[in-house]
């Protein structure tokens, strides 16, 4: 038997299975809901949602339209980079910030401290579920972790690319008026952990052919 016929299939990252195009499509579901509940508890956002909230209050943009701008803008970093895009980029792209937005129209205005924390706890555990579904999927990386792995490529460690990246956009994302807070921190310190042990849970394993 040669090695060929032992090695693992390859995953096109344009053509999907009904079950990994479920875990794309479910996974970005759940990520803008757990993002969405950050928004909604006020109590401080992702690196990246403080960006987004902070251009949708300097524009006429609603947050998840914002996102999706900001996702666009990444995937034109790309380029330089040389980066591959896939069905799960552009999905990811869309589909995140019009989860989100759909979300905040469910959440409550002015919730009760308890009940905001729970949108933080809540939120945090989302967002690594959902990470972990469409990282599963092996679709394509979603822009923003595309834009790390692209600078990693370059020479840049991919925890120097990413803690210099989501810093940047922290900084400018409050000063354009984005919350930071406890939940900011508490997302930094507990979703790298959660998603670690989700992604060995959830990710679609590839079938082996016979």
């Amino acid at each position: 038997m040669s090695s060929l016929a032992l090695a693992p299939p390859v995953r096109s990252r344009w053509r999907a299975s009904p079950r990994r195009l479920a875990e794309l499509l479910a996974g970005l579901a759940v990520f803008g809901a757990g993002e969405a509940c950050l928004v909604a508890s006020d109590l401080g956002n992702s690196p990246w949602s403080v960006f987004a909230q902070g251009l949708a209050r300097q524009s006429a943009l609603s947050v998840g339209t914002a996102t999706i701008v900001i996702s666009f803008a990444v995937l034109l970093l790309w380029i330089p980079l040389r980066q591959r895009p896939g069905l799960g980029t552009i999905a990811n792209a869309v589909l995140i910030g019009l989860a989100i937005d759909a979300t905040l129209l469910a959440l409550p205005d002015h919730a009760p401290l308890a009940v905001r924390a729970a949108e933080v706890a809540g939120g945090i555990g989302l967002v690594a579920i959902g990470s972990a579904l469409y990282l599963g999927a092996a679709l394509g990386p979603g822009p923003r972790d595309g834009l790390m792995t692209g600078m990693a490529k370059h020479g840049i460690p991919v925890a120097l690319a990413r803690a210099s990246i989501e810093i940047s956009v922290l900084i400018v994302g409050w000063l354009l008026g984005g919350t930071v807070g406890v939940a900011t921190v508490l997302f930094a310190a507990f979703i790298g952990p959660l998603v670690k042990p989700a992604l060995q849970r959830l990710a679609v394993r590839p079938q082996a052919s016979l």
